[in-house]
């Protein structure tokens, strides 16, 4: 996929997700094979601009290339300002987000709620690609609810403005995260307009991401959720897309060390205090995923030291090396 001079080395993206995808969990997923890794949503809102946390969610010179931000608001003005700032501080590419459907962005008439306003989107998509010079794309959901489907509208509305590609989450607003994605929605798009496209939702296994593809005729893949505790899923699902040979999933060893270097990395950005409770979440995922997760998972989320964090993920991979031998002594 090209965006703009970006020639992106795999299809495959990482979906921007408000308090997941910081830098330490990017930089996981661009190494597993990630093409695109967008960082977490940003309010336009200028008031909110140099809070610390607006500050952590800009791009920072270290990571791969091509650095992407979120933007979230409904006002065309803020928004051209906000993809300008953003720009001024390292950002390659700027997405904006017209497919969250929290309850707290929509109530703005933010995120998913303007897909129900196509002149809005209008312009607000024609502001900030004027404001910027670095290419802009756009993620949205299917429509407002299934009465109100109407992606294929927003995507030509996209593509007239100059939107370089296109993510769609096959749900609409209504749906939330509940029920099963759908597909034809994209696939209605993709035959619509001529901008790459991303398929997104419920895409969690190398089987269905190369479904969805051929289904939708969708340039790319966008995971989100499938990714929180295993962000190798990408290695395998770009094996999958290019046919490459199946990469076997990391060793005990290998998810022990990127365990600790994860943790690390959230301590380091965040400092001890906020990185520990953090680091709780991610390391609750990567559980989920784990023989015995609950061995690590429940003493973890109630410490407040770094350095037991560290200690509890060594005790843990000690424990089950020792039940692997003990399994392997028994056959």
């Amino acid at each position: 996929m090209r965006i703009g001079s970006f020639q992106l080395d795999s299809p495959l993206a990482l979906a921007p997700m408000a308090g997941v995808t910081d830098r330490p969990f990017r930089h996981l997923c661009k190494t597993f094979g990630a093409g695109l890794v967008v960082g977490e949503m940003s309010s336009s809102n200028p008031q909110l601009r140099d809070t610390r946390t607006s500050h952590r969610r800009l791009p920072h010179e270290d990571e791969p290339e091509p650095r992407t931000i979120q933007i979230v608001g409904n006002d065309p003005a803020n928004m051209a300002e906000a993809a300008r700032h953003g720009v001024a501080h390292g950002a390659q590419i700027v997405d904006i987000n017209m497919g969250c459907p929290a309850k707290k962005i929509c109530q703005k008439a933010a995120g998913s709620a303007l897909l129900g306003d196509s002149e809005l989107v209008g312009r607000i998509l024609d502001a900030v690609v004027a404001a910027v010079e670095v290419p802009v794309t756009l993620k949205i959901r299917t429509g407002l609810d299934p009465k109100q489907r109407n992606a294929v509208q927003i995507a030509r509305i996209a593509q007239a403005a100059g939107i370089q590609a296109l993510a769609i989450h096959g749900r609409t607003r209504a749906d939330m995260f509940r029920g099963e994605a759908e597909y034809d929605s994209i696939r209605a798009v993709r035959e619509a307009v001529d901008i790459p496209l991303w398929a997104n939702g419920d895409i969690d296994t190398p089987a269905k991401a190369r479904e969805v593809m051929a289904y939708t005729g969708a340039h790319g893949i966008m995971l989100g959720r499938a990714t929180l505790g295993r962000p190798w899923l990408f290695a395998a699902m770009r094996a999958a897309l290019t046919e490459q040979p199946h990469p076997a999933e990391p060793s005990w060893e290998a998810k022990r060390q990127l365990m600790l270097q994860h943790v690390n990395a959230l301590h380091q950005l965040y400092g001890e205090h906020v990185g520990v409770r953090v680091a709780r979440k991610h390391i609750t995922w990567y559980c989920a995923h784990l023989p015995d997760g609950d061995k690590l998972r429940t003493p973890f989320v109630l410490v407040d030291e770094a350095r037991t964090q560290f200690d509890l993920i060594e005790h843990y991979f000690a424990f089950l090396a020792t039940s692997l031998a003990d399994i392997g002594a028994d056959a």
